[in-house]
């Protein structure tokens, strides 16, 4: 067996711990770009960098990160004359980030390194010092060495990606969550879930991001529906390890059709990947396990999606599993895809665009365009 496992340099989680980012953030330098979701929610971080006397240039994402944006960010850098960048929000703020950490320190366009549309090409030089400060517990994005970029005009969502771009610092504290809506706690919940699964079963797990993808699912099934209905702590607490434990699962594994399909879907439509990935979730694990009791009884995959069963629903039954997930998505009130403009007549499109992904690679099996279709035509 061969497998490598690569994350940040440092993870600093814990509530409070943005108490600390004034130190951390000194060791890279005194002028950094901030790049934040919302200036209003990043304050608490900018109060402590003034107080570490750090200069900053904040660059907001109001978005998820295109082209353009990116490009934008990294004209901002360099007319601030910043050394280093820290992100802060949710997945498309710190995937913002990272791109423009990345991309500050490299000459070209940003179309030579860009997969399935660009040329791909390896990263020159190492990113600019990045530091990501997650406030949803969802992507994980704070510890994975690739950031999404949407390009409106391919009207499909790609990655930027290479060792390099690891954050140095991931610093995730609960706290930063207590505070999120119950609709983007649903959503980047599931995706947090989608994140350890996908991982779990697909074809390029190895023991280390099994045991890690284990510990998420276990802390994120018992601790979602308290988090989306009370808020509590605790649960806030145990989501933010499952997003955080996902970040280091598919970093060094891969993940499956979920992601397959919403990379696709979130260059088509102006749908959040959250939302896409919970609808998405069950239709693909029974499809999978499906797929698998027909043409390949004998895959180990399924023993672990009944390791899964037992875990959510105590009973060693692979299709308990996406039982499970259906009456998840179903309690967290996730629409259906058609709540963001997908028709029946964009499924075949989808379906084409969906196979090349990369994400689809790690599926635990081939599915048929048949198959493809049918859990487009269920997402609706």
């Amino acid at each position: 067996m061969n497998f490598e496992f690569a994350t940040a340099a440092r993870i600093v989680f814990g509530a409070g711990k943005l108490n600390e980012i004034g130190g951390i953030a000194a060791e890279y330098g005194a002028r950094a770009l901030v790049v934040t979701s919302s200036v209003g929610r990043a304050q608490p971080l900018l109060d402590r960098l003034d107080a570490a006397k750090i200069s900053y240039s904040v660059f907001e994402v109001v978005s998820e990160p295109d082209i353009a944006l990116v490009s934008a960010g990294v004209r901002q850098y360099h007319e601030a004359d910043a050394q280093f960048v820290i992100g802060m929000g949710g997945g498309s703020a710190i995937d913002a980030g990272k791109a423009i950490a990345a991309l500050a320190a490299n000459p070209g366009d940003i179309f030579d390194y860009l997969e399935v549309i660009g040329k791909a090409q390896k990263l020159a030089n190492p990113s600019m010092p990045y530091i990501a400060v997650p406030t949803t517990a969802g992507t994980g994005a704070e510890v994975t060495r690739n950031a999404v970029v949407a390009s409106p005009e391919h009207k499909v969502k790609v990655s930027l990606r290479s060792p390099s771009m690891l954050p140095k610092v991931a610093l995730v504290d609960p706290e930063l969550t207590y505070q999120l809506p119950k609709a983007i706690t649903a959503a980047t919940g599931m995706d947090a879930i989608t994140q350890v699964i996908e991982p779990y079963t697909s074809n390029a797990a190895n023991p280390i991001t099994d045991a890690i993808a284990f510990k998420g699912i276990l802390l994120g099934a018992s601790a979602i529906r308290k988090a989306y209905h009370e808020g509590d702590p605790e649960a806030r607490e145990h989501m933010a390890l499952a997003s955080l434990f996902g970040g280091l699962s598919l970093a060094n594994a891969k993940l499956g059709a979920v992601h397959g399909f919403a990379g696709v879907l979130g260059g088509m439509f102006d749908a959040p990947h959250g939302a896409i990935c919970a609808r998405l979730l069950p239709l693909v694990m029974e499809m999978n396990i499906r797929a698998l009791m027909e043409r390949d009884r004998d895959s180990l995959v399924l023993p672990r999606y009944a390791d899964i069963a037992r875990v959510v629903s105590g009973e060693y039954l692979e299709f308990n599993a996406a039982v499970w997930a259906a009456e998840l998505a179903k309690e967290l009130e996730i629409p259906g895809l058609a709540q963001y403009g997908v028709t029946p007549a964009h499924i075949a499109e989808i379906v084409q665009k969906s196979k090349n992904a990369s994400s689809m690679k790690g599926n635990p099996i081939g599915l048929t365009d048949d198959e493809l279709t049918e859990i487009m035509t269920r997402a609706l």
